[in-house]
């Protein structure tokens, strides 16, 4: 098994940081900020609604990580996690173990087509 390269440049820029063991840095979808429903009214996300999962994308990974890879967009609890500030923006930091889900890069670009 090879290393994998965490040190390349990602969507967010140079990063100042190297992760470690199988945690993975991303950023929020701007759809989780918020949404519409399909006769368009818009959802703040300040509004409370039972539990939904959120998407987001893998900006950096750490060795160990084994089945998802920078660029991928995960599907994790939003609940369970830790906000993190580098270079002003800000992003989330997880374990591989708390992703549910990695989207099929073949559903697409507009979305995944998954909902739950």
């Amino acid at each position: 098994m090879t290393a994998r390269d965490t040190s390349r440049p990602t969507s967010a820029g140079e990063l100042p940081l190297r992760m470690l063991n199988d945690r993975l840095l991303v950023e929020l979808d701007d759809e989780a900020a918020e949404r519409r429903t399909g006769a368009g009214i818009l959802i703040p996300s300040t509004a409370a609604m039972g539990k939904r999962l959120a998407w987001a994308t893998v900006v950096a990974a750490g060795q160990h990580v084994r089945q998802v890879e920078v660029g991928d967009r995960v599907l994790f609890d939003p609940e369970d996690r830790a906000e993190v500030e580098l270079t002003g923006r800000t992003y989330l930091l997880l374990r591989e173990k708390d992703v549910h889900g990695v989207a099929d890069p073949r559903a697409g670009a507009e979305g995944t087509g998954l909902y739950l």
